[in-house]
């Protein structure tokens, strides 16, 4: 085989539309385009974003929401999962907590909050604890620190 043997797939090249040429091709005169309006002119191109003078929809959507720059947005972990998920005694960490699967990110950081009962003392290290839970883990032994 040699490269001027080369021929693309029959029928996967087609015959281009050869449009202006008499008005018995059928694509004369106005080329395919109607008459007059944007669309029929030199470039013709309306993009998709065009909206022909009516105000634009980005400009008639109200602005929406405030995104404030000190907000911490906490991976929450309540007592009821600590009582299930660890032993009496343990370090209780965002890295092992991770590595467990209870969070799936540390986010801003690790909050945890008082829903369920805890009967067992833990060393439990977050980022930010509510007041019932802080009460609850020291109450029976355990220590709360912040990180």
């Amino acid at each position: 085989m040699r490269l001027e043997d080369l021929k693309p797939t029959p029928g996967s090249m087609k015959e281009p539309k050869r449009v202006g040429r008499g008005i018995g091709s059928g694509h004369g005169k106005t080329s395919g385009r109607g008459n007059k309006g944007q669309k029929a002119r030199g470039s013709g191109k309306v993009h998709p974003w065009h909206e022909g003078g009516q105000t634009p929809l980005h400009r008639r959507l109200p602005k929406v929401g405030f995104n404030s720059f000190v907000h911490r947005e906490y991976a929450i972990v309540n007592l009821k999962t600590l009582e299930e998920r660890f032993d009496a005694g343990e370090e209780v960490t965002p890295e092992r907590l991770l590595e467990m699967g209870v969070i799936r990110k540390i986010k801003d950081g690790v909050k945890i909050l008082g829903d369920g009962e805890l009967t067992k003392p833990l060393i439990v290290k977050a980022h930010a604890f509510s007041e019932s839970a802080k009460k609850a883990i020291e109450a029976i032994g355990g220590r709360a620190e912040v990180i």
